[in-house]
């Protein structure tokens, strides 16, 4: 129905964003890290609604897939109601239905028959019209996010470590797995060999009757070759990749995977030329599984969806995409932290982030996986750790524990933001013979990380009202740098108007394309990497910034020759593009600081 879509946004910020949109028509994605968060959510949703609520307890056996099924059940039945409501509802101003026909895309064929339905005197028409529509409404997808490498190990009460599909994703997977959605889940953050072959345990992944998968897979994926690597890796155990979710590797909100100064411009190019090639050749491999396995079906049906996000903030931008490199969806994320009655983001946060500007949205280092991570200046979480760190109190108590991936000190795992963690890391540097200068640095460094358990869902308790004595309250919020030219909260019905490009909601006066954007964002990555990188440079570091660099300048030259093909800008913002192409390819090349 729409040609947009609802990334997953933190932990809890869209943990229940379906009950919000879906209704509408539009697709968003929820996030299973937290299992305790949705429990404390289903718990509010059904107390809400006057539900009977049964606890799932943390010690009861496989309590994590537990809850993560019980909550996605709750949230598919209370869309379907919603959902039935609205299709009920009456053609009349105001109504359910009409703000889901308003907020359709004018090419969409439903908001054809709509519009057919406003100019129709004819009584009969009308009715079968309406009918028509009643018919062909459908609610947006209930998807669902898993970052890969989020898999910690769990123990059982004796501290044995448990088998592997008990980690936190294989969990997580069971859990979507095993409910009643019929949707798609989507893999970040990389391959994950063992869980992608979990995969293959559960016939939801697979076609069933008339040919339809009742849970499709989708990998957010940074490059071409990233795609193809996964794809096919899923593939030879017949599980089909229906999308590929393209992102920005650093003009993104969360955690920003940088791709070698691979540009986001010629990754879709690269995806355009070789989509149908790389969709022949998946549907050999899975054909071949699935005659083993005999599972029948039509080779046809087995298509891939290609969508992008990351940057995308003008409905020119959104065009061009959908035309030039003909993806199916666009993705937006950060703007919808904008939107209160999508998102849950609490008063103190929202104001800040509509006041904010290009100085304030920052790449950080807070995130304990050792990722790069987006941030805001003056988050609450960093306020607080700073306010630790006056105190000589550094770190978090690590309660939730979902990060715990280090094992520099201790055979389990530990946080890198945990209390215990940065007191053994500073007493190991200050041990250790190394200059002032060093240690101040690798200090600075250690200090630097937030709990992002905590952080990450404190948000969504607020909103909602929920008390939760065992964690801080203090907001970690991600979002992207394209944020910084949304000054204005707005609602719902605006934000998809600005989509679509009914109304304009931006009123900053500069802002860069998305390209160029990106494109900034990554010369200033590589100065850094060359700021940091320890001289003299071993071959692998020139290697890589070698790399790096020829990527960017194969980049500038693919959009030189891009701009003129930009129909959905006007001659002037062209012309700002090429400009600012020119000064960014400036700035890269007095940046080169790589031996001859």
């Amino acid at each position: 129905m729409h040609t947009f879509h609802i990334p997953v946004l933190g932990v809890g910020f869209s943990v229940d964003a379906p009950l919000k949109v879906a209704r509408y028509g539009i697709a968003s994605v929820m996030s299973l890290v937290d299992d305790s968060l949705m429990e404390k959510l289903r718990q509010f949703y059904l107390n809400k609604f006057n539900k009977e609520y049964i606890p799932i307890h943390s010690k009861e056996n496989d309590s994590r897939a537990k809850r993560i099924t019980a909550y996605l059940n709750m949230v598919n039945q209370f869309v379907k109601e919603q959902f039935e409501s609205l299709r009920n509802s009456t053609f009349e101003t105001g109504s359910e239905i009409i703000k889901y026909l308003e907020m359709l895309p004018d090419k969409s064929l439903i908001k054809i028959k709509y519009k057919n339905y406003l100019k129709n005197s004819d009584p009969s028409n009308s009715s079968c019209l309406a009918n028509f529509i009643r018919q062909n409404i459908t609610p947006g997808s209930l998807d669902v996010n898993i970052m890969t490498k989020v898999d910690r190990a769990n123990y059982d009460i004796e501290g044995k470590t448990l088998s592997a599909e008990y980690n936190d994703a294989h969990a997580a997977l069971r859990g979507f797995a095993l409910s009643d959605l019929e949707s798609s889940i989507v893999f970040s953050a990389g391959i994950n060999p063992k869980l992608y072959s979990y995969l293959a345990t559960f016939p939801d992944f697979y076609p069933g009757e008339n040919n339809e998968f009742k849970k499709k897979i989708i990998i957010k994926v940074s490059d071409f070759r990233s795609a193809d690597i996964q794809s096919k890796f899923l593939a030879k155990k017949g599980l089909w990749v229906s999308e590929f979710r393209i992102e920005s590797g650093l003009n993104c909100g969360g955690h920003a995977f940088a791709s070698d100064g691979l540009l986001l411009g010629p990754i879709l190019e690269e995806f355009k030329m070789k989509r149908e090639n790389l969709q022949t050749s998946l549907r050999g491999l899975c054909m071949k599984v699935f005659a083993e396995k005999n599972i029948k079906i039509d080779p046809e049906e087995l298509n891939i969806r290609i969508t992008v996000q990351g940057g995308v903030g003008e409905a020119s931008e959104h065009e061009f995409l959908m035309r030039n490199y003909n993806v199916d969806s666009i993705g937006w994320g950060s703007p919808f932290l904008l939107v209160p009655e999508v998102m849950n983001v609490d008063t103190e946060t929202l104001d800040k982030l509509s006041i904010a500007d290009e100085d304030d949205f920052y790449l950080s280092y807070v995130s304990p996986l050792g990722v790069p991570f987006n941030n805001l200046k003056g988050s609450e979480k960093d306020l607080e750790k700073m306010n630790r760190i006056d105190n000589n109190k550094p770190g978090s108590p690590c309660v939730r524990k979902f990060l715990e991936s280090n094992t520099e000190f201790s055979e389990k795992p530990i946080c890198t933001a945990a209390i215990s963690y940065i007191k053994q890391k500073i007493y190991d540097l200050k041990k250790n013979s190394i200059s002032e200068i060093d240690y101040n640095k690798e200090f600075a460094k250690t200090v630097d990380k937030v709990c992002l358990c905590e952080g990450l869902i404190a948000s969504a308790l607020i909103v909602n009202k929920i008390e939760s004595f065992k964690q801080s309250m203090k907001v970690a919020v991600c979002p992207g740098p394209n944020l910084a030219y949304f000054n204005k909260i707005v609602t719902l019905k605006e934000m998809v108007e600005h989509i679509y490009g009914k109304v304009n909601i931006i009123t900053h006066t500069n802002r860069m394309n998305m390209f160029m954007k990106e494109l900034s964002l990554n010369i200033d990555f590589y100065k850094k990497k060359i700021e940091d990188s320890i001289e003299p440079w071993s071959v692998n570091t020139l290697k890589m910034l070698e790399t790096f660099r020829n990527n960017l300048l194969d980049g500038i030259s693919y959009y030189k020759k891009l701009i003129p093909d930009i129909i959905e800008e006007s001659a002037e913002v062209r012309s700002k593009i090429k400009n600012d192409l020119q000064a960014l390819e400036e700035k890269l090349l007095s940046s080169v600081l790589i031996p001859g």
